[in-house]
């Protein structure tokens, strides 16, 4: 639950700083449906890093990263 409620701040941070961001480039301000595509895409993004970097460590600690052929091992 408290993994849930930080990814979901998270996304909430970032949506609020990309729309800052947006507005003092001079883009104008964003609507209900930009803000929802921006919400959506963050979240996207922060879930996919999220699982890519969760994979990342399980397999450095599970040994997959290592050569087929590595003499050392046992």
């Amino acid at each position: 639950m408290l993994k849930l409620l930080v990814f979901i701040c998270v996304g909430v941070i970032a949506t609020v700083a990309v729309s800052f961001a947006w507005t003092a480039i001079g883009g104008g301000p964003l609507g209900l449906h930009g803000l929802i595509a921006l919400s959506l895409g963050v979240l996207g993004t922060v879930g996919l890093t999220s699982a890519l970097m969760a994979l990342a460590f399980k397999s450095s600690r599970e040994g997959w990263d290592e050569r087929p052929d590595n003499p050392d091992r046992t």
